[in-house]
């Protein structure tokens, strides 16, 4: 690593940088203008922008201008035997990953470099990092990565017949989930980070083309949702970090299977209902610290989830609540989205101008993509207009610091104010045919549908209770979602679950609504929807208004919609025996890899396993000669030209 970089200096010397060694960073003061004082211990360097690309001591930099990064570092040990008699003239061997037995190793020189992410991981120095912590290792202990070197040895019998010739201890660093942070960072204008590289040698140019890319073009140039600082808010503490660091850390090389929640730092953040969702047995899941119910079991016994590839002992508990949904009628907690509220004198033109679609008129509701400037997809939002200067906005939970800095960069004209509303709303949905009775007998608001048609929203008492009201469901049926602050969520839960009786009402979880809005065809965000897709590719094309005027990649979705864009979302129909696609399995057509899945799930509705995928655009007009590889096997695949269930959208009407 020395070596490298020193040549990675070399190279930024020759085209025009200055590296200044042996110069600590003392302080960081921000200027009106967006530029920054670099206060060092060799004087001060006026700067355009700061990357802070600290490592280890990337706290203690983000602290200098008041943030707290979720990062820790974490003690980390390997071995190099001596020369090995078999590599003697062998080209170099591959790297090497054993998940059996969670260790790797790569050749080093002639000889082997053995290493374990042991499941008993020691945090390095978890509050502040020493400055004077330079070009040190850490004391070796190899015994607590006995067990693992054990395994390596019994694994690798040849390693056994050498000797160890060096043992290496240090520290690096990790995010919570073990991806990078970069990026912007919101309300430090020109402030960057890169930090959390656990990888350096193969995450490092990746991260410092697609940083230069942001720096200069103002994009990334790619989907780099997964490593964006803006995944992570307030709820991420030092000790959420530590915590989530060190289970991430031992799991290193444990395959994570598509139904597996994970433990660590939980219960963190809760609703209202959270106790008595949990008191009907609700298995829970962990969404940005926030739990949230994925299906419900008949009893607390049976609230435990199998974890495997197939389908699991949560599928006919799944079946029953998709049952309910489509036949009766299904509460679900819906607090888990993001929630703005916008407000002033030109609210309209300014979302105009951020969104790719129409503002809906006062009472309405309107669907929208948000594009960037390449005319990508960054979002997809539900606009509800309550009067003419206030607009409530609902969108992807995980985003809202990423769409909090996007509008602070597309910032609204004075007047017009953009308020995060995080947890102060919460939401319950009714869905299926007998949610409007159910809604109905607990409000004097004429709920017909020609009093109260879809995509319609206004303020109304549901018994008691203040409450938003929208007539829309992800679920593709007849539905209603209710938004209350937070004190008033557990009496109308309350409520409607005790008007609900009569109704055949049932508690249904995200496991449920997954497969209800894959029935219809329905994307959502970080799997259909991603900024490497363009929203005529993705089926949104409806939902992006050319006529209205200028809006934020309004050219290049001109350009989509006129070259046609070179892939399609698709849904099939597959044979897929016992286990169903989760997503990124390959498409195959015609013996050729050709896309990939987004979405899957088992369709209850209609007893098919389904699947969303993007395919050539060439290829979207097929209907057979598609396959989909699920754990090794590929299995045949049916095109469809439409939603499985109520293609034409006739029961979210009625």
């Amino acid at each position: 690593p020395y070596g490298v970089t020193h040549a990675y200096a070399k190279a930024a010397q020759i085209g025009g940088a200055q590296v200044l060694r042996h110069t600590r960073v003392i302080d960081l003061k921000a200027r009106r203008d967006g530029s920054w004082d670099v206060i060092t211990e060799g004087g001060n360097v006026h700067a355009e922008h700061v990357v802070n690309a600290g490592g280890l001591w990337a706290r203690e930099v983000g602290r200098m201008v008041g943030l707290e990064l979720p990062i820790l570092a974490m003690q980390h040990q390997y071995l190099i035997t001596e020369d090995l008699p078999a590599l003697k003239g062998q080209k170099e061997l591959l790297t090497c990953i054993d998940f059996e037995g969670e260790i790797y190793t790569r050749q080093e020189r002639g000889g082997v470099l053995l290493g374990t992410y042991e499941r008993a991981g020691v945090p390095w120095s978890p509050l502040q990092t020493p400055w004077d912590f330079t070009q040190s290792l850490l004391p070796e202990d190899l015994d607590r990565i006995a067990p693992s070197l054990e395994v390596g040895f019994q694994h690798f019998p040849a390693l056994g017949e050498v000797g160890i010739r060096k043992v290496v201890n240090g520290p690096f660093t990790f995010a919570p989930d073990g991806n990078p942070l970069v990026g912007p960072v919101r309300g430090l204008t020109n402030f960057w980070v890169a930090c959390g590289v656990m990888a350096g040698f193969s995450q490092g140019g990746g991260v410092g083309l697609a940083l230069s890319r942001w720096m200069v073009e103002g994009d990334p140039g790619a989907d780099v949702w997964a490593m964006d600082v803006a995944r992570y808010g307030d709820w991420a503490t030092l000790a959420y970090t530590n915590a989530k660091v060190r289970e991430n850390y031992s799991r290193r090389f444990r395959i994570r299977f598509p139904n597996e929640e994970l433990t660590a730092a939980r219960p963190l953040r809760t609703t209202p209902v959270y106790e008595r969702l949990r008191a009907e047995h609700a298995v829970f899941g962990d969404y940005c610290g926030l739990e949230h119910a994925l299906w419900f079991a008949p009893s607390a016994a049976e609230a435990t989830e199998d974890i495997t590839f197939h389908r699991s002992n949560a599928h006919p508990h799944v079946a029953a609540e998709c049952q309910a949904v489509r036949e009766a009628v299904g509460l679900l907690e819906i607090s888990n989205y993001g929630k703005f509220e916008v407000t002033g004198p030109g609210t309209k033109e300014w979302l105009s101008y951020v969104m790719a679609n129409r503002v809906p008129k006062v009472g309405r509701i309107a669907l929208t993509p948000m594009l960037n400037e390449r005319g990508k997809l960054i979002g997809d939002f539900t606009l509800c207009r309550l009067a003419a200067e206030r607009v409530f906005l609902i969108c992807t939970y995980a985003a809202e610091e990423y769409y909090r800095r996007w509008f602070e960069r597309h910032a609204p004209p004075p007047g017009v104010t953009v308020r995060p509303c995080a947890m102060q709303y919460v939401g319950l949905s009714v869905a299926g045919p007998r949610s409007r009775a159910l809604l109905q007998s607990l409000t004097r608001e004429d709920l017909s549908s020609a009093a109260f048609p879809f995509l319609s929203f206004r303020s109304l008492d549901v018994g008691m209770i203040p409450a938003l009201v929208g007539r829309i469901s992800f679920t593709g049926d007849l539905g209603y979602e209710i938004w209350v602050s937070s004190e008033y969520q557990r009496a109308l839960y309350d409520l409607l679950m005790g008007a609900g009786a009569e109704q055949g009402l049932k508690l249904f979880g995200g496991r449920a609504l997954n497969t209800l809005r894959i029935e219809k065809s329905f994307g959502t965000w970080t799997r259909e929807y991603r900024p490497i897709y363009g929203p005529y590719e993705a089926g949104l094309g409806r939902f992006v208004d050319l006529k209205k005027g200028e809006f934020v990649g309004r050219a290049a979705a001109l350009e989509e919609r006129d070259s046609g864009g070179a892939l399609r979302l698709v849904t099939f129909t597959v044979d897929a025996g016992d286990a169903d696609a989760s997503g990124d399995e390959p498409v195959w057509h015609d013996g050729k890899v050709v896309g990939w899945v987004t979405s899957g799930a088992y369709g209850h509705s209609v007893r098919q396993s389904l699947a969303l995928a993007y395919v050539p655009a060439a290829l979207a007009g097929e209907t057979s000669g598609f396959e989909i590889e699920i754990i090794g096997e590929r299995r045949r695949a049916l095109r469809q030209s439409a939603a499985v269930f109520d293609p034409e959208g006739s029961r979210m009407r009625a």
